[in-house]
């Protein structure tokens, strides 16, 4: 018995879309304008999103945090999940394309759920936590700045309660975390987070072969 994930084709991945993907207009188009920019490959595929929606509504979340927010894809993924009262915490640091997200949230009618922080994460994480915010959230996204992966992490688990999930996104950062002939600082962070996480005593933990790679990791 084969133990490989199977291969995907463009041609699969395709059929996958087409018979699962319940994306909203507005979500589409917003990926269509992020996909002209320069740096649309730090967008999140349209099943990636879903997912993760899907699992905010299976947790029951109604606080998330997000770290590294982009153009607002997934944040939207998110707003659109949680109950009427739920709230999402984005962190990033850029002006320019959390201008396209907040123009997006409008238009979708979901700005009223989603709180924006210019600030570096963290910053943001350790303010959340000096206020008082420990085991006040459901669920964790981090997709920024890969050096300071571990920060994020270890703040995002003392923010979400037990039973909460954190989400780490290009855990397989494009195959170069098992290639030796790749050393940069981005790939060394991810090898070590992930090498961390396979032995941390306060999760439960399973790497999914979506997108990028993507953790799912369970406080306990």
């Amino acid at each position: 018995m084969s133990k490989r994930t199977l291969n995907l084709s463009d041609k699969l991945y395709d059929y996958i879309l087409e018979i699962s993907l319940r994306e909203h207009p507005l979500f589409a188009e917003l990926r269509a304008e992020t996909n002209r920019m320069p740096e649309a490959a730090m967008q999140i595929s349209p099943d990636q999103g879903q997912f993760m929606g899907l699992l905010a509504r299976l947790i029951g979340a109604k606080r998330v945090i997000e770290v590294g927010t982009f153009t607002g894809y997934s944040a939207l993924c998110f707003a659109q999940a949680l109950p009427y009262d739920g709230r999402v915490l984005c962190c990033d640091v850029s002006e320019e394309f959390t201008a396209t997200a907040r123009r997006y949230w409008q238009r979708a009618g979901l700005a009223e759920k989603i709180e924006l922080r210019l600030a570096p994460a963290t910053e943001t994480i350790d303010a959340l936590l000096s206020e008082g915010a420990a085991g006040d959230f459901d669920l964790a996204f981090i997709d920024a700045d890969k050096e300071n992966y571990e920060r994020y992490f270890e703040g995002c688990l003392e923010l979400l309660r037990p039973g909460g999930v954190i989400l780490v996104d290009n855990v397989l950062w494009g195959g170069s975390v098992i290639d030796p002939a790749v050393d940069d600082a981005d790939t060394k962070a991810i090898r070590a987070l992930n090498r961390k996480l396979a032995q941390h005593a306060q999760i439960e933990l399973s790497l999914l072969p979506i997108g990028d790679g993507l953790t799912l990791a369970r406080k306990l």
